[in-house]
């Protein structure tokens, strides 16, 4: 006898496909604490020859006078911490690479919370603890790491002052099975905040350095296989992301720019509604080839609202070496030209 699909059963799929997700995975509790009220919630999943890449500003996870909160030196806030890492048990991304994270108890915190929830374990990590204000970079991987070679003592000079870039550099290369090398820099750079020494050109300064260090990559290897990802706290046309992506007008970064199910770019929200993109994932002519753009995305969790004022991306590659020709379209993901009117 033909089945039929029951009301309820049918709404849930048509409710599922305005998300614009494929398959289903069942939201879980974490941390004691009940899941977002939202309906489950799916994300593509690599293939079997396929790994995935996210990377997040957690919205400084670390210990802090947090005014009105019941721990105010918790690390992150109960329910911003759950939904955070019910999200990542979501995705169960195969490397990821977080910005703001705090001292290493707040990092101890952060990977207890995940194996609790269940996340698939992360063997591999590094944690970069530069910025004095506990904004650090770290990574969790489920992929050897091969070389390590952080970057803490770029400097650079504005006037008399010399500055250090403030949250270095991280760099990792990883060996993903079966013969695939992935090299990572992550970084967060200067953000948007007045300082009396000009914040937007500190911030082209960090980009210039971080370009610097692309570029020797891409000297002892034309065709490495560089991933450079994270918050860059500026616009895509901005004077500091050309410093990053172009050198002597030759684009050496090609900017992967993830949607969510709607089309929308968008990764930081302020205040105001001021909607900006300030996250990137932004590969080599080498990676180029391996990307799958159907795979990489920006998340859009309602329970990530008051959890983060940054939206994860997260990118999707093949593990294996593919000719040029295999490189996806990134036409398709510019943004539309709008004139401006009266």
């Amino acid at each position: 006898m033909k089945k039929t699909a029951s009301p309820a059963f049918v709404a849930g799929i048509l409710f599922a496909a305005l998300l614009g997700s494929a398959g289903c995975r069942p939201c879980g509790s974490v941390c004691g604490t009940p899941p977002p009220a939202t309906a489950p919630t799916a994300f593509p999943r690599p293939a079997e020859n396929e790994f995935s890449v996210m990377t997040f500003n957690l919205h400084q996870y670390a210990l802090a006078d947090r005014e009105g909160a019941a721990d105010p030196l918790a690390p992150k806030p109960r329910e911003e911490a759950a939904a955070i890492v019910d999200a990542i048990r979501q995705i169960s991304p195969d490397i990821l690479a977080v910005q703001e994270m705090g001292d290493p108890r707040a990092w101890d915190d952060f990977k207890l919370r995940l194996r609790d929830a269940g996340v698939e374990a992360y063997p591999y990590e590094e944690y970069l603890r530069q910025d004095p204000g506990d904004r650090n970079l770290a990574l969790l991987s489920r992929f050897p790491i091969a070389a390590r070679n952080a970057h803490t003592d770029d400097t650079y000079t504005i006037g008399p002052t010399q500055f250090p870039v403030r949250r270095g550099i991280l760099e990792v290369d990883l060996d993903i099975p079966p013969a695939y090398r992935l090299r990572l820099m992550v970084a967060h750079l200067k953000s948007k905040l007045f300082h009396e020494y000009g914040q937007a050109e500190m911030r082209r300064n960090e980009a210039r350095l971080l370009c610097n260090h692309v570029r020797a990559a891409l000297k002892d290897d034309p065709d490495i296989n560089l991933l450079v990802l994270g918050d860059l706290n500026d616009d895509p046309a901005s004077r500091p992301l050309r410093e990053i992506v172009q050198y002597q007008g030759e684009t050496i970064l090609h900017d992967l720019r993830p949607e969510d199910s709607t089309g929308a770019a968008w990764t930081y929200r302020g205040a105001d509604d001021n909607h900006q993109r300030l996250d990137y994932l932004l590969a080599s002519k080498g990676l180029l080839p391996e990307v799958v753009l159907a795979k990489t995305y920006v998340v859009n969790l309602r329970s990530l609202a008051t959890a983060s004022d940054h939206r994860p991306l997260v990118g999707t590659f093949v593990a294996a070496e593919r000719p040029p020709e295999a490189a996806p379209d990134l036409s398709s993901r510019k943004s539309g030209e709008f004139p401006m009117d009266d």
